[in-house]
């Protein structure tokens, strides 16, 4: 009887954890619904000059700036916006070995600077397609200072 008992509890057990784990993948899955909405996006990793590792999330080009999203959030705000206007292309290389682990066969790196004062720069891994949209979108901005291209 004892063992009945445990066995129900576990099965019990066993349907909560694929209902949270089901529940959550929802939840990623609309709000990456969501923020896709509202125009192009791709996916892209962030890494800050400050920081040495790389963050996976969704890059969504609006008309003014750069709106990066945390692939794994809560919430609809972006972990980090960019202005078009003072955003411009240092460098590009393929991402080296130790990289690749994190981000994926394929990942081209981009190093920008994001032009805020003194020089900052962030660098962004994109696949070869999503690269060649996002200097497109560069180079489409209005004239004016920082055009995208240094």
């Amino acid at each position: 009887m004892a063992g009945g008992r445990l066995a129900l509890d576990a099965g019990w057990l066993l349907v909560i954890v694929l209902v949270i784990a089901l529940a959550a993948a929802t939840g990623i899955a609309v709000r990456r619904t969501l923020i896709e909405r509202g125009g192009g996006s791709v996916e892209c990793a962030l890494r800050l000059a400050m920081d040495r590792r790389w963050r996976l999330g969704l890059a969504a080009y609006q008309p003014d700036e750069l709106r990066w999203y945390p692939i794994f959030g809560l919430w609809l705000r972006p972990g980090e916006v960019f202005a078009r206007r003072t955003l411009s292309v240092v460098s590009r290389r393929p991402a080296d070995p130790v990289e690749i682990t994190s981000l994926g066969p394929g990942a081209v790196v981009v190093e920008c600077d994001i032009g805020e004062g003194a020089e900052q720069r962030v660098e962004l891994a994109l696949s070869d397609d999503a690269l060649t949209g996002f200097l497109a979108w560069l180079e489409a901005a209005p004239p004016g200072p920082g055009s995208g291209f240094s």
